[in-house]
């Protein structure tokens, strides 16, 4: 069977406010919820029935873990994949092995995205500097170079723009395995978020149109303010790459596009819950996080339909002391996610407003 009934047990491996708001989803469903990570300010903690307090690399706390559960997920992809690996051999992990492999290796994300049919920019794989030199004969100017693993919110990128800018970028990535990749006009980023069940079952959200600062999302805008038929392409490539994975649980497919020929170039997979998904809270008549306990869950999945236009902002380090205002404000939902440190680029928090269509 694959179904976990409600009275069952999720377990999460990670504590920050992606795991917090799944398990809040979970609770709702009437699922218990154990969160796994070894920090123990973890924000996940606050609202879960139970948690570990151990190493990714803790064999035993993990076999203790799996044992109280009756499935297992994740809410951050940087959950080293051996740890991945072993707790599938005696649980069901949802997402598997296979998409934290994928997405934890820029190249290997962007390898399996041509293979499967998925348009992305040229890019081209380097270490050392006569390698970079080489693909940067084959990329031209602007390009992108992005260390292939732990970078997240701008981390280990680096713009070149001339041939100097190679001698900073070898500073950055330090003979890291790295990738080059050609800079791409774009007018707008979307992201589609899309779930697909332990059953197959697919369905997407409408798609968010985002705006990010100094790398980081400050806003999701819905409905996006593109054509239908670039809507449809988007969320046909997120289903084709969720089915690709035999994925299960939602995930994030980030995308530029071109407002002159709609042209759709996928820039990265989130294999989890995304931050540009939380406008679905208040704005989607199912959630991101609902439908990701549904999905692992193997219940049906639900409507994904928005309840207005929705824009939802990102507070980001002492942003969330200024609260007051969003709580003052009657079409604003404030969430805050138990965070105690605001520091600078921080994601603390969020706000969402829905203002009926």
């Amino acid at each position: 069977m694959t179904r976990i009934n409600p009275g069952g047990t999720i377990g999460i491996l990670g504590g920050g406010q992606l795991g917090r708001m799944i398990a809040l989803a979970a609770a709702r469903l009437g699922y218990h919820c154990n969160v796994y990570c070894p920090d123990a300010g973890s924000p996940a903690f606050h609202v879960a029935q139970y948690t570990t307090i151990a190493d990714y690399t803790d064999e035993a706390a993990l076999m203790a873990f799996c044992d109280s559960v009756d499935v297992v997920t994740y809410e951050f992809e940087n959950i080293p994949a051996e740890t991945a690996a072993l707790v599938a051999k005696v649980k069901p992990l949802r997402p598997g092995v296979k998409a934290l492999e994928m997405t934890q290796d820029r190249l290997s994300e962007k390898d399996f995205l041509n293979g499967s049919g998925v348009t992305t920019a040229p890019y081209k794989a380097f270490e050392t500097r006569e390698e970079l030199d080489a693909a940067f004969a084959a990329i031209g100017r602007p390009a992108v170079a992005k260390t292939r693993r732990f970078g997240y919110d701008g981390k280990g990128q680096t713009m070149v723009k001339t041939k100097k800018d190679l001698d900073t970028v070898m500073k950055v990535t330090k003979g890291a395995p790295a990738i080059l990749e050609g800079f791409v006009n774009f007018d707008r980023e979307i992201s589609v978020i899309v779930a697909r069940s332990a059953s197959g079952d697919v369905a997407a959200f409408p798609v968010g149109e985002n705006v990010h600062t100094n790398h980081i999302l400050d806003t999701t805008v819905v409905p996006a303010a593109i054509k239908e038929i670039v809507e449809a392409k988007a969320k046909v490539m997120a289903t084709r790459v969720a089915n690709a994975l035999e994925y299960v649980g939602v995930m994030a497919v980030e995308m530029f596009v071109s407002d002159i020929d709609g042209k759709i170039v996928v820039n990265e997979v989130a294999p989890r819950v995304h931050n540009s998904g939380h406008w679905t809270i208040e704005g989607a008549a199912t959630s991101q996080f609902e439908q990701h306990v549904r999905a692992i869950c193997d219940l049906p999945l639900g409507p994904t339909d928005t309840v207005g236009k929705v824009v939802m902002k990102n507070l980001l380090g002492k942003e969330i002391l200024d609260f007051e205002q969003y709580l003052e404000d009657p079409t604003a939902s404030y969430h805050h996610y138990g965070k105690s440190d605001p520091r600078d680029g921080r994601k603390m928090g969020h706000v969402t407003w829905v203002k009926p269509e």
